[in-house]
């Protein structure tokens, strides 16, 4: 697929523009010649030479600062709202009035279209918006390095990981092949107005994840496997509020099921470059866990 020839002067919205996947679709768009504007909540992302706006899904006062002279957007959803589609329909429908034409949604594998919440929202992308893509990655790598995450944490400190997915696989994926189909579902001139089911090149059962990482960091870890009822109360004494630890244990059992075993070749299709492969992010990351 081609980049846009009109990549100098397309100026495309990215929102969560600090996040796993936002700061590296920001570097690469730069890279490649579009005029970015990072959207946080916050302050500008480090390093930064683009465009910024404060930008709150649940303020509407300063939405069409935001969205002023913007063609194309990346959305991530507001984070702990349990219907995210009530707040980002009205934004979406206020882009597409002022010109927005192209929108590339974060969601999940875990989440089809047409269901509550982010469902929603990808329905009436593919209905409505004239150029979309939406991103169904699978779970996350970098979970297990962050320190504010539940395994991560978990790992970090005690070298136990505790789930409900029994030997049930998962296709984890590094943030930054989730960023590179982004980038180029927002920079190719032709619109990929298609859903991306994106994982790495291996599912992975916890226990085989774990054991990866002890290979590679020389240190003892372990999968415990609980019942659905026993992570929940795992996940709320970790923090986790009881509903939101309610629906990850939800998740956590459907992985058992085995709803997340699969493999797409998504990455290497649409950036002409393999994913990373579990064991390379471990061994890049090995410092965290040790």
């Amino acid at each position: 697929m081609s980049t846009s020839s009109r990549g100098n002067s397309a100026r495309v919205l990215v929102t969560g523009a600090t996040g796993n996947t936002g700061r590296h679709i920001v570097s690469r768009l730069t890279e490649l010649g579009f005029t970015v504007r990072t959207a946080t909540r916050g302050e500008r992302p480090a390093d930064s030479t683009t465009e910024h706006v404060r930008f709150d899904w649940a303020d509407p006062s300063n939405h069409d600062e935001v969205l002023a002279g913007v063609d194309r957007m990346y959305l991530i959803s507001p984070i702990a709202v349990e219907d995210p589609s009530t707040l980002m329909l009205p934004f979406i429908e206020r882009a597409l009035a002022k010109g927005v034409r192209r929108v590339v949604l974060l969601s999940s594998s875990a989440v089809p279209e047409g269901t509550p919440g982010l469902g929603t929202v990808h329905r009436y992308l593919r209905e409505h918006v004239p150029e979309w893509t939406v991103l169904q990655p699978s779970w996350f790598m970098q979970n297990f390095v962050n320190a504010q995450h539940h395994h991560g944490a978990s790992l970090k400190h005690d070298g136990v990981v505790v789930t409900a997915t029994g030997e049930g696989r998962v296709g984890f994926v590094d943030a930054r092949d989730i960023a590179e189909v982004a980038v180029r579902a927002l920079a190719d001139e032709r619109a990929h107005d298609t859903a991306h089911v994106i994982t790495g090149p291996q599912a992975l059962s916890y226990g085989e994840l774990v054991g990866v990482i002890s290979q590679v960091t020389g240190r003892p870890m372990r999968h415990v496997q609980v019942d659905g009822e026993k992570v929940r109360q795992h996940m709320m004494g970790a923090g986790i509020p009881e509903r939101y630890a309610g629906l990850l244990a939800g998740l956590e059992e459907s992985i058992r099921q085995g709803t997340e075993a699969r493999v797409t070749d998504t990455v290497s299709r649409v950036t002409g470059r393999p994913p990373r492969s579990f064991e390379d992010f471990a061994r890049a990351h090995a410092s965290f866990w040790k």
